[in-house]
């Protein structure tokens, strides 16, 4: 009797630091009521039972029962998913997350991501979880920690997981797609297990489970080699910016000008695509290989570092993270990375003769090869009746650009390394 009596007293002082809003057994303490979850810890169960209570309320708790504390884990929710919700434009008017997964989902949809509805905010008795055009947001400074949000009753995709509040490098992606192609299309936050942050981090703590990254809190450190070397830079990182975090960027090989692109926006051709499939250049006296201008890279870019000027497009160096989503866009491949440091490039892909290239563009390289003569470092080859130069011979010396006739060639102009990028890549140096 005595027992009972002093469990139920003690419980009595325990509920009154509990949060008090009964998270119907969907929270980590597995207990319908906060007076349950009380009545359990008074009876034996951890001190730090309901995972919603912080470190001065369980050393409370753990004082009544006479108890040494434990410390505490100090975790907040997080969505796997940072992309366009699965399907959330066919699933946007049903009442439930539950409804729509029953329908299932369309080719082209993420069948693993997050369906936008809304049904875990339900779940969240601290108000910490809102829905923002198809996304939830998960407000860090409300969120308790109680993880009720994070179950297959509140969420039939399983994305949300628990992870600690003071976390910097976040993976948003839980696509268990093989195919990294399709991945690419589906969803350009979408990681495609390529491993390259695995290999890179020094602690151990990433690895590829059901394709795609996932990060080990208990080893992770929060340095930046996995940020580095995410090729699609999905990679989340409150610490660093990720603008200057990389070691290449996208470069696109044409000098364009507006012409072509007027010629298809007159055609009614709105699409990259649209305009390789269907129309002739030569029938049009545009170049054969150059940039349509219809802005199918721009639309991909997740950081607004590509932009078209005057008819052909232009990558912002500093904005460029290096994802290489561009490059997968443009059906003439004329993307490609180059390194994130001062060098000469050539913006031509023309494989013309010259008087065909002198016709459609002023700006064309014309295969003289008086840049590869003069090149001190032999950096410079001809490739399909132009110009390439080779990054890694290089030495960013002006030679190039003085003998070119049509001064085509142009330098690639780009901050220095910061400290802090240098350490990062030195981290697995020669991969």
């Amino acid at each position: 009797m005595s027992t009972n009596h002093n469990a139920a007293g003690e419980a009595a002082k325990i509920v009154e630091l509990l949060p008090g809003v009964n998270c119907g057994g969907y929270g980590g303490c597995g207990k319908e009521t906060c007076q349950e979850c009380a009545e359990a810890i008074a009876n034996g169960a951890s001190v730090a039972l309901c995972p919603a209570c912080t470190q001065d309320k369980v050393d409370e708790i753990a004082k009544i029962m006479g108890t040494e504390s434990v410390e505490v884990k100090d975790e907040v929710a997080f969505i796997l998913c940072n992309g366009d919700s699965a399907g959330k434009e066919r699933f946007k008017d049903l009442k439930s997350c539950a409804e729509a997964a029953n329908l299932g989902f369309k080719r082209g949809e993420c069948k693993d991501g997050c369906i936008g509805i809304g049904s875990c905010i339900d779940f969240c008795k601290f108000d910490a979880m809102t829905l923002s055009n198809g996304r939830v947001i998960i407000d860090k400074e409300k969120c308790s920690g109680c993880g009720a949000c994070a179950n297959a009753e509140s969420c039939v995709q399983n994305i949300i997981t628990m992870i600690p509040r003071d976390a910097t490098n976040f993976i948003p992606c839980s696509s268990k797609e093989e195919d990294d192609e399709k991945t690419r299309e589906i969803c350009g936050f979408g990681c495609i297990a390529c491993s390259d942050c695995v290999r890179a981090c020094p602690e151990g703590a990433i690895e590829i489970i059901d394709n795609h990254a996932v990060i080990d809190y208990d080893k992770c450190v929060g340095c930046v080699a996995c940020t580095v070397k995410c090729k699609k830079k999905i990679i989340i990182d409150t610490m660093h910016d990720l603008t200057k975090l990389k070691d290449k960027v996208a470069f696109v090989k044409c000098n364009g000008g507006k012409k072509a692109s007027e010629v298809y926006e007159n055609l009614g051709i709105t699409d990259c695509s649209e305009a390789v499939a269907k129309i002739n250049p030569k029938d049009y006296n545009i170049c054969t290989t150059g940039c349509t201008g219809q802005g199918n890279c721009t639309k991909v870019c997740r950081y607004d570092a590509i932009s078209i000027v005057d008819g052909t497009a232009k990558v912002d160096p500093d904005k460029c993270v290096g994802c290489k989503d561009c490059t997968y866009a443009c059906p003439k491949d004329l993307i490609v990375m180059v390194p994130y440091k001062g060098i000469k490039l050539v913006p031509c892909s023309s494989t013309e003769d010259y008087e065909d290239k002198a016709k459609v563009c002023d700006s064309a390289c014309i295969g003289c090869e008086d840049c590869k003569v003069n090149c001190p470092n032999e950096a410079i080859y001809m490739e399909d009746a132009h110009a390439v130069i080779d990054s890694d011979l290089c030495e960013n010396c002006e030679v190039c650009q003085y003998m070119c006739p049509r001064s085509v060639i142009v330098e690639q102009e780009v901050p220095e390394y910061n400290y802090l990028q240098r350490d990062a890549l030195g981290i697995r140096e020669g991969e």
